[in-house]
Parts: C-alpha cells; sequence; structure tokens
C-alpha cells in the first residue's frame, strides 16, 4: 500500500501515528522550524514515541556516516517515521541507510508502516550518471549516480523494485514551511555535505573517496577541492576543466582522512555563475589525467564497485577515449530519465544537462 499525503506529519490521523509504538529515523534535518521542535519530540510529547535511530556521533563529525539499527529493534512497531535530507546522489550513507531500512521492513512478517516525511533535492533535478550495470550492494538503489529525485520518490522506486509489501506514506516536501521556504542546505545533511554547491559536486567528487587523492575531506570545502601529498601544482593550465569551471591550485592540511595533518597539493573546483557542471564527468576525466601523470596515484577496487559502470571502468583503466565515455553516459542518462518519471511525485521532472 502506497500514499501521497499533503499535510504535516503532525497532522496525519492514522492510528498507528496517534496510538502506536513510533519509532524516528532521522538526523539534525528533522528540525521543524514552525514548531521550532524536532521530528522525535511529537511522539515523545503524544507519550508513543518507542526508539529513535539516529547518528550516534555530533553532526558535523567526520565520524558520523551511519545510521544503526538492528532488525529486532522494530519488532513490535506500528509506525517507523523517516526525515533525512538527501543529498542527490546513489552513494549518500543516510540515504543508503534508509535503503538499508526498507529492505530489512520487507523480510518482516509483521513490518511497521513507514512515513518519508519528504524534502526536496539540493541536487535538483538534474540527473548525471549511469543505472548500475553491475551488483553493488542491496542498499545502493538502481538509479543513476546523481538521480534527480526526492527521498520519498527514491523509496518508492526502491519499494517496487525489491517488492515490498508493507505500507509506505511519503508525506509532501511542499505541506510544511520548512519544505517550502528552507534552503535544502540550510542545515547540512551530513558533516562531508556542508556548502551550497557540495551536492552539485558530489556525484563526481565522492569516487575520490576511493582513490589515494583526498577530496577536501577534513576541511572547509569537502569536494570543492582535491589533493594529496605528491601532487605538483604549480600550473593550473594543463588540468583538463570543462567551460565555466576555473581550477585554482591550492594547497590544505585535512584533519581527518588518510592524509590527516599532512599539507596536501591540489586544486579547488570554481563554477562561474550559472555554468551547468556535470560533476562525473569532469572527474573521470581528472582521474585519467592523474592516472596518466602520476604513478603515485591509486584507484581502490571499491572504486570500480561504486561505479558500477564497465564503460566508464574501461575508460579509467586506459582501454577507451572520452567521447565513447561521454555517448554512453548521454545514453545511460536519457534510460534513467524514462525510468525515474515513472516514480515522480511533483509536477518536475528529471533532466539532463544539454
Amino acid at each position: 500500500m502506497f500514499s501521497f499525503r499533503t499535510s504535516p506529519i503532525e497532522e496525519q490521523l492514522d492510528k498507528a501515528l496517534r496510538e502506536g509504538r513510533v519509532a524516528c529515523f532521522c538526523t539534525q534535518n528533522s528540525f521543524h522550524p514552525e514548531s521550532r521542535k524536532y521530528l522525535y519530540e511529537i511522539f515523545r510529547e503524544r507519550g508513543n514515541l518507542a526508539a529513535v535511530f539516529s547518528p550516534s556521533e555530533a553532526e558535523l563529525s567526520p565520524l558520523t556516516k551511519h545510521i544503526d539499527f538492528k532488525a529486532e529493534d522494530l519488532e513490535d512497531l506500528s509506525a517507523v517515521v523517516v526525515e533525512i535530507q538527501d543529498a542527490g546522489c546513489r552513494y549518500f550513507n543516510f540515504t543508503r541507510d534508509v535503503m538499508r531500512l526498507l529492505s530489512t521492513c520487507a523480510r518482516m512478517e509483521n513490518a511497521p508502516a513507514v512515513y518519508i516525511i519528504d524534502h526536496i533535492n539540493p541536487a535538483g533535478r538534474v540527473v548525471e550518471g549511469s543505472i548500475p550495470a553491475v551488483e553493488s550492494d542491496i542498499w545502493t538503489p538502481k538509479v543513476a549516480h546523481r538521480h534527480g529525485l526526492t527521498l520519498g520518490e527514491l523509496c518508492l522506486l526502491y519499494c517496487s523494485e525489491i517488492g515490498a509489501k508493507f505500507p509506505l506514506h511519503v508525506i509532501s516536501a511542499a505541506c510544511s514551511t520548512a519544505g517550502r521556504d528552507f534552503l535544502p542546505w540550510a542545515i547540512a545533511p551530513s558533516s562531508d555535505i556542508c556548502g551550497m554547491f557540495t551536492c552539485e559536486m558530489y556525484s563526481g567528487a565522492g569516487l575520490w573517496n576511493n582513490t589515494n587523492i583526498c577530496p577536501g575531506i577534513g576541511t572547509s570545502r569537502p569536494y570543492e577541492y582535491f589533493g594529496a601529498p605528491f601532487i605538483i601544482n604549480d600550473d593550473a593550465a594543463h588540468i583538463p576543466a570543462p567551460d565555466g569551471v576555473v581550477m585554482r591550485p591550492c594547497s590544505f592540511t585535512p584533519s581527518t582522512g588518510i592524509y590527516e595533518g599532512r599539507r596536501c597539493q591540489g586544486y579547488q573546483i570554481m563554477l562561474l555563475p550559472g555554468v551547468h557542471y556535470h560533476s562525473l564527468l569532469h572527474t573521470l576525466l581528472l582521474m585519467r589525467f592523474f592516472k596518466d601523470a602520476y604513478p603515485q596515484f591509486e584507484m581502490k577496487d571499491s572504486l570500480f564497485v561504486k561505479l558500477a559502470d564497465p564503460v566508464c571502468e574501461e575508460y579509467l583503466r586506459g582501454s577507451l577515449s572520452y567521447d565513447v565515455v561521454q555517448e554512453h553516459i548521454k545514453a545511460e542518462e536519457q534510460k534513467w530519465i524514462r525510468k525515474a518519471k515513472r516514480y515522480c511525485l511533483y509536477d518536475d521532472a528529471p533532466y539532463r544537462m544539454k
């Protein structure tokens, strides 16, 4: 059973929410400006809050990576209310945690109803990349790298694909002041998704996490900066960059990660106003460049699991030309958009960059 609701969660009259045992699955993005309360306070005040599943570390700690729970934690619950801010990319950790929740509920004999408090996608409706062509893990939804959907739409798609039978209800992003008026990055979705442009960078730059080049984690501008101790950045003119993108040579010392406390040389990706930036394609270009320029550059096996695209993998390994990858990604994006439109809950729809 699926429903799309257009009134706020606190106004829903479902018996499961009013009288049942309710768990909240949430991050710091579950703060409601109208009431000045977090999601779980609604049910605590009603007296039926049974559990809160949330990151265990401080919200802006690099240690905050997942929302942990066990299958037995969901037993005897009437409802699980989910509120996180998705980052618009299929490998965002908290979104994968939501998919793990849905997968766990789908295997339960008496699963709770799941309510998704939707937010707009901070990466917009633009799509980048391909649907996984090889198996990744069961909690990564089979969507494009930058998918252009909201969390509610992603959950509808995922539940459809795994054949889930439990009730799924999506609370529209447009039914609250926060959903309509607040910028989705007013509260950082996570410690490494913290800037106005981060979500536009993440679909490609997030892949650096699976190499020995640091994507600025542990700095104030993750995914805009990248670098490593072995990079020589005296001249940026030879660094590949699409039109409208400036590559600024820089240095930084990350406070966490593989180069914690070490000076890194690298670049800042700077976007001119109004430019349409395809982060995935640019990152593939940069990785191929560093592979050819630096024998120290390492691509881990987990990078290719995350990419889940044999054509992109062959390009990075040096077997294909860039124009082949461009045409492949264009066709894949068109295929994904046709699929994504079946799960859209709002008037606008995902689209690709021209």
